[in-house]
């Protein structure tokens, strides 16, 4: 667990409205990493500055157990130009504590990480949170994947 400054950044890519109630985002965002890999939106997304894929998730109706928006998608030098049935997001940056979690990812790393994340008293403020799935990621049977999180 780390503290650390995060620039500003802008991202295209492809998002849900989801919610933790009832476990729909556990069945919205399998969803919507199927379309970005069947799809390979990754590869459409004009003005990228990396591979780097992040999973976003912002405009928070309150906390994690309301509705949010979840974004699939590429940090972005340019939202000039989005293509059709993408969006572009620009994202303010801030204060955030980095976790950094490693194993497989078909055995629910991320979801057991975000578990504990849910648990602990960070000062969120629920603007803006992130996962980073780099180089470190592209073996998903040991992956590392980082979660960042907005406090104050």
């Amino acid at each position: 667990m780390n503290n650390v400054k995060v620039e500003p950044f802008k991202v295209i890519g492809i998002s849900v409205r989801t919610t933790n109630e009832n476990e729909q985002a556990a069945k919205d965002i399998p969803v919507l990493w199927e379309k970005m890999i069947k799809e390979d939106i990754q590869n459409k997304i004009p003005n990228k500055i990396d591979n780097t894929i992040y999973s976003i998730y912002t405009d928070y109706e309150k906390d994690h157990t309301k509705p949010y928006t979840t974004v699939l998608g590429c940090k972005v030098d340019s939202l000039d130009h989005i293509p059709d049935g993408m969006a572009g997001y620009s994202f303010d940056g801030g204060n955030y504590i980095q976790f950094t979690t490693k194993g497989d990812l078909s055995k629910g790393l991320i979801i057991n990480e975000w578990l504990k994340i849910w648990e602990m008293d960070l000062g969120r403020v629920f603007t803006t949170d992130f996962e980073v799935y780099g180089e470190k990621a592209q073996n998903p049977s040991d992956a590392e994947v980082d979660i960042l999180i907005a406090v104050k």
